[in-house]
């Protein structure tokens, strides 16, 4: 196979980039690039197997976690235009077993429900990734769910749960399991032969590789995850593959045609705001070229899928270790790939140490309620965010923002010692800078439960220090999380360390009249003011 200069000098490129993965006993990546319709790059970096020594390939299958989405959508899109499925119906005509809730398909494809996500839900009962759970689990979830995040179409949120219910829906309808319809109408005639739904954690499914967590300096190790997957994440695919679905956006051929301007059909949010999610797609930017794509992200396996319509670029990145970053370099090899574009525009001048030090510090608003750490860590200004940390890069109009587009974050200076966050959808908000902390109230002790998501916390004070105990539909016991106050109405709320990730999310005191706690409204990164009611 012949090979053009240009595609060789992008391959030593590339190779630089993934030069440490090729050290001995190191899981790595697979990278694939196509322009124009030509496959110029499709290379492993690494070990698909640490204990087994087996290399990464071109062949080599991961679990492509959130990049599972688009094709949730894709099934249920054909199912719409067969006149099946009604787009702006509500989930709970498809499943009597919701709770009926001012919520449509479309909302939910575009990550506008308002639903909060399932896998909160579980974890704010003590639940997680590394503990066992049945497919009927997840769906009870779902089902005792009453609450809101916000009023639906009004914002953008990230939310596995609008995925997961699609993909019972197509079976509902389709009197098919999702797995099959998506090899049926989807995977076989398009020829993506290694892709399948792999549901359960324990199919054999040949050629995968195995998922790792750690680093070179620290030791690899397994990742444990223990859930089942659905409609939500749980394809297992291959560079390639995804390649082949990245041409069928150009060239259509599955019924029907417009499947892909389906996917990426705009739909403003209320008040004409932007919502940069499609249907299972995030558009996004990169030095003026527009993008179309998604990642996914699983313990010990990350996913970029990156489209670059104009320039006829896709570049897909899997990884099978945690602490790679498939975004970061998908977008760093569509770069090298579009050098001599004259549509691609300079890159804006990095975030300097300087701008970041007289913010650095802990910034509170009670309002929403968010806090954030911000600080300047391993040469980057980093957010850190109901524990969780993300690098914020420089806005073309000047604001500081986060640079993935799953979640939407951008600051700037404000007046007075303030800072100016925009969280989305007109939403700009003044943050102060969190001074000495006050104490948790001594009558927050107590126990408080949430109907929502079944979720029992029992709060109790240690001397000086709060601890809480979880328990929950699917657990209990176990190492109690740490309490901590903020201000007079709000204390921050930290699960244990030691799990895949570690997050803390807020709790505003809710009081009767005479002042007397009568319940927390708990926010985390998907969920917002969920109710629970003091019991004692």
């Amino acid at each position: 196979m012949s090979k053009s200069i240009g595609s060789i000098a992008l391959e030593r490129r590339v190779d630089a980039l993934f030069a440490r993965y090729t050290a001995p006993g190191s899981p790595g990546a697979v990278v694939a690039v196509m322009q124009g319709g030509e496959v110029v790059l499709s290379k492993g970096y690494g070990l698909a197997s640490i204990e087994l020594g087996v290399p990464i390939t071109p062949a080599t299958r991961f679990r492509i976690a959130s990049v599972s989405k688009q094709f949730t959508v894709s099934a249920a899109l054909m199912l719409a235009a067969e006149g099946k499925l009604d787009l702006k119906a509500p989930p709970h005509k498809y499943l009597r077993e919701l709770a009926p809730l001012p919520v449509t398909i479309d909302q939910m494809m575009r990550n506008c429900s308002g639903l909060p996500d399932f896998l909160e839900l579980l974890r704010l009962g003590g639940h997680g990734l590394d503990k066992p759970a049945r497919p009927e689990d997840l769906y009870a979830a779902c089902g005792r769910n009453r609450h809101l995040n916000f009023t639906p179409n009004s914002r953008f949120l990230y939310s596995n749960t609008n995925f997961l219910l699609l993909g019972l829906i197509v079976e509902r309808l389709s009197k098919m399991k999702l797995g099959d319809f998506l090899a049926e109408r989807i995977f076989k005639p398009l020829g993506m032969n290694s892709t399948q739904l792999a549901a359960g954690i324990d199919t054999v499914i040949p050629g995968l590789a195995t998922g790792y967590l750690g680093d070179a300096a620290n030791g690899f190790r397994r990742a444990a995850h223990a859930y089942p997957q659905g409609g939500e994440g749980g394809l297992t695919s291959t560079v390639e593959d995804l390649l082949i679905w990245s041409r069928h956006f150009d060239q259509p051929t599955l019924s029907p045609k417009t499947l892909p301007s389906q996917l990426t059909a705009v739909s403003p949010l209320t008040g004409k705001h932007t919502n940069r999610y499609r249907r299972g797609v995030q558009a996004d930017d990169l030095r003026g070229l527009a993008t179309i794509g998604h990642g996914g992200l699983w313990p010990g396996f990350r996913t970029e899928f990156l489209r670059v319509p104009d320039a006829g670029l896709t570049v897909v990145v899997i990884a099978n270790l945690g602490s790679i970053d498939p975004w970061r370099q998908a977008r760093a090899i569509a770069t090298l790939a579009l050098e001599g574009n004259k549509k691609l525009k300079p890159a804006p001048a990095p975030v300097t140490e300087a701008e970041i030090k007289p913010l650095a510090g802990t910034w509170f608003n009670a309002q929403e309620p968010s806090m954030f750490d911000l600080a300047w860590q391993n040469g980057e200004a980093t957010v850190t965010q109901n524990g969780l940390p993300f690098v914020l890069g420089r806005r073309a109009d000047g604001w500081l923002a986060a640079e993935r587009g799953s979640f939407e974050f951008a600051l700037k200076p404000g007046a007075k010692g303030t800072v100016r966050v925009d969280l989305g959808a007109g939403r700009v908000m003044t943050f102060a800078k969190l001074g000495r902390r006050k104490a948790a109230p001594a009558a927050l002790a107590g126990t408080y439960v949430s109907a929502d998501s079944g979720a029992v916390w029992r709060i109790e004070r240690k001397g000086d220090t709060w601890e809480m105990f979880v328990g929950g539909p699917l657990i209990a016991g176990g190492a109690p999380w740490t309490v901590q106050g903020i201000d007079d109405e709000t204390v921050e709320v930290a699960s244990p360390a030691g799990s895949w990730i570690n997050v803390t999310q807020l709790a505003h005191i809710v009081r009767d009249r005479k002042g007397k706690i009568t319940a927390l409204e708990v926010s985390t990164g998907r969920i917002k003011k969920m109710r629970f009611d003091r019991q004692d």
